[in-house]
């Protein structure tokens, strides 16, 4: 059975919170590309480009990559999973949610012809409910203390706050945050970059007294000597996001032991296969894996559960409850609840276009 369509839509969609903001940028609204893949029988498979600027690539660029892929996946055997993606691999460089969306795509081709969810295809579920971690966006931190309660009452056991780098700033939001919420809460924080390590160091000084559990990519992605003195040192979990962009980045991060945990990411690595891929690096060397957050409709975080229910350990909840703060998005509801995602039952990721 081969692919007879190949074509893509775009996906734009508003945040229900227009000042949506972390260290490195705004995110006033967001832009993706749906990929569909139609073989002789009539059965569809999809996937999700996600292109934000500051974090993948530009809403253009994905269009101009998937464009160049689309002859290249007409006409082909549905079940060559691994010989697109690795061909892909080698035509295109760089591009990793480009990539992402062609694998999730012929995942759920092929799952959805088979009668199966995507996970039976990557070896099993190990997990049928996994809970959900929230980000609070940068604000004032009585904002961040009063979005923090909301999600709290809503069932979130563990809550990101993005931080900003001003120690004092970032102090007063992490102080405010607990206040809100108690402490039956897991707070994790996340600089995306922009603090040096020995910056954090002194600033950890200062929210240690708040029961953080975990700091993720407080330095630069380049800094990955900063990185491992931080692990060294600090007496909380560190885990590396900007520093893990490929397989590659995974092998050195574990086989340094330069982290205790990585943030992994459908998107960010390039698709579900190289997911497993480092996943599997991870379980190996002994270092925790988190699903991290990746902005975009139910179907890219369905198609992320799905991968994410055949990770062994999760230590810190996973992060693909982000959907909500979105609108405008072209599919099926994927609900959360009391802090949790079910796993979807259905073939495929488990969720389809609500006119599909």
């Amino acid at each position: 059975m081969r692919i007879a369509q190949a074509r893509i839509t775009p996906c734009t969609q508003r945040l229900k919170d227009p000042g949506w903001k972390f260290a490195r940028a705004q995110v006033p609204q967001l832009e993706g590309w749906l990929l569909q893949l139609t073989d002789d029988d009539g059965h569809t498979g999809l996937g999700y480009a996600h292109a934000i600027p500051a974090i993948t690539t530009q809403g253009s660029g994905a269009q101009a990559a998937l464009q160049f892929l689309l002859p290249r996946l007409q006409g082909r055997e549905v079940g060559s999973i691994a010989e697109v993606v690795e061909e892909i691999d080698a035509t295109l460089n760089y591009a990793a949610s480009v990539k992402a969306a062609v694998d999730m795509a012929l995942h759920d081709l092929q799952a959805r012809r088979l009668g199966v969810p995507v996970h039976v295809l990557l070896g099993g579920a190990l997990h049928t409910r996994l809970p959900q971690s929230r980000i609070l966006a940068i604000k004032t931190p009585a904002e961040m203390a009063a979005q923090a309660a909301a999600l709290a009452a809503e069932g979130y056991g563990q809550l990101k706050l993005k931080l900003s780098g001003d120690t004092l700033l970032d102090a007063q939001r992490i102080a405010e945050v607990r206040s809100a919420v108690g402490g039956g809460v897991m707070l994790t924080l996340d600089p995306n970059q922009s603090y040096s390590a020995k910056q954090m160091l002194s600033a950890f000084a200062r929210f240690e007294r708040h029961d953080i559990a975990l700091i993720e990519q407080p330095v630069p992605a380049a800094d990955w000597a900063g990185l491992a003195l931080l692990t060294r040192t600090l007496p909380v979990a560190v885990e590396a996001d900007e520093s893990a962009q490929t397989v590659h980045d995974v092998f050195r991060l574990v086989s340094e032991r330069m982290v205790d945990v990585i943030n992994l990411k459908v998107t960010k690595l390039g698709g579900l296969r190289r997911f497993m891929q480092a996943a599997k690096l991870c379980e190996a060397g002994g270092v925790g894996v988190r699903v991290g957050a990746a902005f975009g409709p139910a179907l890219l975080q369905a198609m992320s559960l799905q991968a994410a229910s055949t990770v062994a350990a999760l230590p810190i909840a996973c992060e693909l409850a982000e959907h909500l703060h979105l609108l405008d998005d072209p599919f099926e509801p994927l609900p959360v609840a009391q802090g949790s995602l079910a796993l979807p039952a259905g073939p495929g990721c488990g969720v389809a276009l609500r006119n599909g």
